[in-house]
């Protein structure tokens, strides 16, 4: 166990941290998920933008990495332009 005040604050803070980001993470991908499942092209085209919003917003937060983003975004950007 910790010795220090300030690392059983950082304890805190990482758990809090963790909680938090692990919420984040399943609920861009659950989006995807959902995002994948659509059919319509129209539709997909108007949600592409807050989706890749939300995943541009955890990669500068570095719940992703920079490079999933990317690749996600890419992958997803295909997939509507396939639909037809």
């Amino acid at each position: 166990m910790a010795n220090h005040k300030s690392s059983l604050k950082r304890i805190r803070a990482n758990e809090t941290r963790r909680i938090r980001n692990r919420y984040y993470g399943k609920t861009m991908r659950n989006a995807v998920r959902k995002f994948r499942s659509l059919e319509n092209k129209s539709e997909a085209a108007e949600k592409l933008p807050k989706l890749i919003s939300m995943i541009d917003k955890l990669a500068r937060r570095t719940v992703i990495h920079k490079n999933k983003a990317g690749n996600l975004k890419s992958k997803l950007t295909r997939l509507v332009n396939k639909m037809a």
